[in-house]
Parts: structure tokens; C-alpha cells; sequence
């Protein structure tokens, strides 16, 4: 980070504003796209490390995802979103607020693993010794070698890490969601080093400031908020009595559906839901063949359990 940009953080440190850093790069889309559903609405400017947003107690930088543990350990940053691989990675000393599902692709969980080419005679990590290995995560892969002792040497990767197989080293230890683009490279996995999924880190002091800490455990919530309703809509119809229990034992509510009577019709009730959007389209023709009438679906900001 520039000096500019580190002034340029210290001087909006206010007591009742938050420094935060999102990440900037593969995360940076869906990251703003969460912002929004959660109610901050983000503009981002090519040209500068802080976009705007319409939160007066909200400061915003844009980083590496990599180097925001190391920012927010060291007080630069109040708080910031961040890979738990980047927290391991720096050996980052923070505090975690929550634990957000959500990637650039999937809600899978991010997998750090080791590959090398299907005719390989490597198979386990025993057999990486004396082996050169590329990777953006040295110093996990490092501790990953010590835990089964093994000495290998491990470079650092700037980018496409896959293509350096076996021609510049022997393995690499790359990130993955689905495993695809190693496959298509003609790579197999041998092993998993570990499992990341994105998080929510401040540093322990601002923690400990109570208008900080309540600031963060709101935006947490919020956010939370978000990808709880990501892959979920709300349903609303009218049934009749009658027909009241076949229709209730198709529900996948929540908890319990919401029953409210008609007031101009006492044989008729208004249900609503919350569903999974993957099941809506066999639930409604399945509702409506057993009397449900009226039935709108909408789209959900925030589920907040």
C-alpha cells in the first residue's frame, strides 16, 4: 500500500467512523454485489483506492484480498473481508466477526490443493521430497511439508501456476472451487491442504471500541443477511381451509409459514414463505393443483434468522 493511500486512511480516522477494506480483484464484483443486497450501495472508481458509499460512518479501501490481514492486524484498517487462506498465509493475528459464504463463482468452499500431472509418479506427499513446487500460498504450503517431513523447495507463483507443470516444477499447490481448469490442464489432485472460506477480520483493537465493534457487528449481520436470502425467494397465496393441509405439508418453510385470514372471506386463507428458489419452479404447479390460488413470488434482499 502507498504512503498516500496509508495518509489517506489515518486522516479519515474518526471515532465514529469505520475503516473497512474489500477485496479487490476476483472477489471485488461479488463482494460489491453483497454490499448491496445488504443496503450499501458501493461505486467504484478505476482510478482510486476508496469507492464512495452512502454511509457517512463507512471509510472503504480496495485491496488485495492477500494483503488485508496483514492491514488490519497492524491497525491500518479498522476491519476488512478477506479469505481465511489470507489470514493463515500472513500468520495474521485478527479478530474474526463472521464467517461469509460467498466466492467470485460459488458458494463452495475455496480448496488449496496439491496437483501434479496424471503421468507423475508423484502420489503423496511423501514423494515431494527433494521436489521444486510453485504455489501463491508459501508459507502454508511450507508448514504443509513440516507436518509430514518433508524438505522441498517452494517458490512463489505470480500467476498461472497451472501451465508451470512439469516443465518448471514438479507439483504445485494451487486454489480451486471445482477443480475444473486443473483437470483441464491435464492435473490431478493428490491431496487437500486445507479449506478456505471467506471472512470478516478486524483488528483487536477496534474491536475493543465499543461504537466500532457495535458498527461491525451490525454490518455482520447485514451482510449475513445477504447470503442468507441469496438463493431464496418469498412465496404469498391464498388457499382455502379446506384445502389447508395438503397445501401446508408441501411448504418448505423456514420455521412455520405465516397463516393469515382473508377479512372479506373466512373459507380463505393468505399463506407466506420462504423457500429455496431451486424448488419453486416444482412447488407452485404442485400448489396450485391443490387449490392454492393468487401466488406471487418475490425476490429476497435479507433473511435475517
Amino acid at each position: 500500500m502507498s504512503n498516500s493511500v496509508k495518509s489517506a486512511i489515518s486522516a479519515a480516522s474518526e471515532p465514529h467512523k469505520l475503516s473497512i477494506a474489500l477485496p479487490k480483484g476476483s472477489l471485488q464484483e461479488a463482494t460489491i454485489r453483497m454490499m448491496r443486497r445488504a443496503g450499501w450501495i458501493v461505486n467504484v472508481s478505476e482510478r482510486s483506492y476508496f469507492p464512495s458509499v452512502d454511509d457517512d460512518q463507512l471509510q472503504i479501501v480496495l485491496l488485495r484480498a492477500q494483503e488485508i490481514p496483514r492491514y488490519v492486524q497492524d491497525g491500518v484498517i479498522d476491519c476488512g473481508i478477506t479469505g481465511y487462506d489470507n489470514v493463515l498465509e500472513n500468520n495474521a493475528d485478527v479478530q474474526e466477526v463472521a464467517e461469509l459464504i460467498y466466492s467470485k463463482a460459488t458458494s463452495r468452499p475455496y480448496r488449496w490443493v496439491l496437483a501434479v500431472p496424471q503421468d507423475s509418479p508423484i502420489h503423496s506427499a511423501a514423494d515431494l521430497q527433494g521436489k521444486r513446487i510453485a504455489t501463491e500460498l508459501v508459507n502454508v504450503t511450507k508448514r504443509y511439508l513440516e507436518k509430514h517431513g518433508v524438505t522441498a523447495e517452494v517458490e512463489f507463483s505470480w500467476g498461472a501456476t497451472e501451465v508451470k507443470v512439469p516443465d518448471l516444477v514438479d507439483a504445485i499447490v494451487e486454489g480451486t472451487e471445482t477443480g475444473s481448469t486443473l483437470r483441464a490442464h491435464g492435473l490431478k489432485i493428490i491431496d487437500e491442504l486445507m479449506s478456505s472460506t471467506t471472512r470478516f477480520v478486524a483488528n483487536h483493537d477496534a474491536w475493543r471500541d465499543e461504537w466500532k465493534r457495535v458498527k461491525m457487528q451490525n454490518v455482520a449481520t447485514l451482510l449475513l443477511g445477504a447470503l442468507q436470502a441469496e438463493a431464496k425467494v418469498g412465496l404469498k397465496m391464498n388457499a382455502p381451509r379446506a384445502k389447508l393441509q395438503p397445501i401446508l405439508a408441501l411448504l418448505p418453510a423456514m420455521q412455520n409459514p405465516t397463516i393469515s385470514p382473508l377479512s372479506n372471506d373466512e373459507d380463505w386463507v393468505a399463506l407466506e414463505i420462504v423457500a429455496d428458489e431451486s424448488r419453486v419452479r416444482d412447488l407452485i404447479p404442485q400448489l396450485l393443483r391443490e387449490g392454492a390460488t393468487g401466488i406471487i413470488e418475490y425476490p429476497l434482499n435479507k433473511v435475517i434468522a
